[in-house]
């Protein structure tokens, strides 16, 4: 926590809370740790029809990193209040603009906490560095290039979202239900152990490969409701070792938002 080459960050977040995360900050915190909020600081503009939380400007981006005090070489750790679907934004973020030192906290503030490791409070800030980066190629996926696999045996698009949002049964959030067609679902959820922890590096391939069957990583698209659940599929492929799939930001509520766009509905075997 003291060791002046780890920056913290903060990550916690509800969406149906927008402020609960900032609250929760100033009231708790690992030590040292400054706060992100998903809406404002990781995550752009809305239009209405590019998503809920679509990708930042990179040069925003980086401005906002290096105001959290991240410059490279530093080591971030990011945290949220549990299970790294909020934290996981963050480190994609972060490796989008090249910043590899990145690393979610397993199990996040709920297991720190109950661990009894110690928490501070009140506003934290860091000293403001040079943060230095651009967008990767290859790592990001827009709509009409999604458009453009569907139907592709060679690329496999992956649904982070529950099974029944997926399969189309409900949809608490975006106007249309269903699923972009010929996708599969690999819940979030299911990169973690009955503790809420990340599995292992071994039982998380075995995962992946009922869901990806045989396609390899490299031609692996993951998306969500906006982005940020799909980061989370994004950290445990690597966590496995499968490595190079790309992340479709604007996700379902970008591609539902066109009612010309085709929609699926039930599971894709």
């Amino acid at each position: 926590m003291d060791d002046p080459a780890f920056a913290i960050v903060d990550c916690r977040y509800k969406l149906d809370d927008v402020s609960w995360g900032e609250r929760e900050h100033a009231s708790a915190h690992i030590p040292g740790a400054v706060y992100a909020d998903l809406g404002r600081d990781l995550a752009g503009p809305r239009s209405g029809t590019n998503g809920r939380h679509p990708l930042p400007d990179p040069r925003a981006l980086g401005l906002f990193f290096g105001r959290l005090g991240i410059t490279s070489g530093l080591q971030v750790v990011a945290y949220d209040q549990n299970n790294g679907m909020y934290a996981s934004r963050l480190w994609w973020l972060l490796r989008w603009l090249g910043h590899d030192a990145v690393a979610v906290l397993d199990g996040g503030l709920a297991k720190w906490m109950a661990e009894g490791r110690p928490t501070g409070s009140g506003a934290e800030r860091r000293e403001p560095r040079a943060f230095s980066g651009s967008p990767r190629a290859g790592m990001a996926i827009g709509v009409d290039a999604v458009a453009s696999r569907i139907g592709s045996s060679g690329v496999r698009l992956v649904d982070a979202r529950a099974p029944e949002r997926y399969r189309g049964e409900t949809e608490p959030i975006d106007k249309t239900p269903g699923h972009i067609p010929g996708a599969v679902n690999h819940f979030f959820q299911w990169n973690l152990d009955e503790h809420g922890l990340f599995q292992s590096p071994e039982d998380l391939r075995a995962r992946f490969k009922e869901s990806l069957g045989d396609v390899p990583s490299g031609q692996v698209v993951c998306y969500c409701g906006s982005g940020v659940t799909a980061c989370h599929n994004l950290l445990a492929l690597e966590h496995a070792g499968l490595k190079g799939a790309t992340l479709y930001a604007g996700s379902w509520s970008e591609w539902s938002s066109d009612p010309e766009r085709p929609v699926e509905k039930g599971q894709v075997t």
